[in-house]
């Protein structure tokens, strides 16, 4: 079985730039990290590829500095890494980043399952996996706890809903993004890192895709793009009160009647 696992580099702390002109995050001024929701996907393919063989690739978009997010894929247990690196997608929301990922795969396939994180710590938005597999055209489950070989090219595949589990069974090539508690992600070792020190990360610009139209990439193709960033509001009231429990309680009870928490 080939895998894919689209993964992505993530800002390293809260305290994060924001282009004031676009709206975008400025990730080249960022220390990264790999996204914690991709842990439990590369783990899933790893797992999988235990079980019945084959090979995992592991594909991210972004600047230069997310090679170090591959390469410690490559140090998880990844036979390939592949990185889609081009100014002409940088600004990209999730649609024209969907684009890229989604014509990087076709570039690099073909794939018999595509994984990817539940989200990303930075966006949040869940979206990306289910827009890849509709561009690709390949059928998906989202939010998936459990994944096992079904036989004769299929996948049966646990997926969280919000008051029941849904058991899906979907024919190859197929997407599945995956929930935190699927399983514990293994880490990086000397000896895995030691057996990857050969290996190199490919890199695709635009003009490596299959489709090369820059007008559905990066800013240009975005359907979304951000009006104003600010930080939230961190300042707060507090009031400590000290007295008999009694009096405490009757002053609490007044303090939400007053703010309309509580009826009387």
């Amino acid at each position: 079985m080939d895998i894919l696992v689209c993964i992505k580099q993530v800002p390293g702390s809260t305290n994060v730039q924001v282009d004031p002109e676009t709206g975008v995050l400025k990730r080249d001024s960022q220390k990264g990290k790999l996204n914690p929701y991709d842990l439990f996907a590369l783990e899933l393919a790893f797992s999988l590829r235990e079980r019945v063989g084959g090979t995992v690739t592991a594909l991210t978009m972004g600047p230069a500095q997310a090679e170090r997010a591959l390469l410690e894929c490559l140090y998880m247990g990844a036979d390939r890494a592949l990185l889609l690196c081009d100014r002409r997608f940088a600004g990209a929301d999730v649609l024209a980043t969907s684009r890229a990922l989604s014509a990087g795969i076709r570039r690099a396939g073909p794939f018999d399952l595509i994984v990817c994180g539940k989200q990303t710590t930075d966006g949040d938005t869940a979206q990306v996996g289910a827009e890849i597999a509709e561009l690709l055209d390949i059928p998906h489950a989202c939010n998936v706890r459990e994944i096992s070989p079904a036989g004769s090219g299929q996948l049966m595949a646990e997926t969280v809903l919000e008051r029941e589990i849904l058991c899906v069974r979907m024919s190859m090539p197929c997407l599945v993004t995956a929930e935190k508690d699927i399983n514990t992600p293994r880490l990086p070792s000397f000896v895995r890192k030691m057996a990857a020190s050969d290996k190199a990360v490919e890199l695709l610009t635009l003009d490596d895709l299959p489709d090369r139209d820059e007008r559905l990439y990066g800013l240009t193709g975005s359907a979304t793009q951000v009006e104003r960033i600010f930080p939230p509001d961190n300042e707060t009231v507090q009031e400590h009160w000290a007295g008999p429990n009694a009096e405490l309680a009757e002053k609490l009870y007044a303090f939400l009647l007053d703010a309309t928490l509580i009826e009387r």
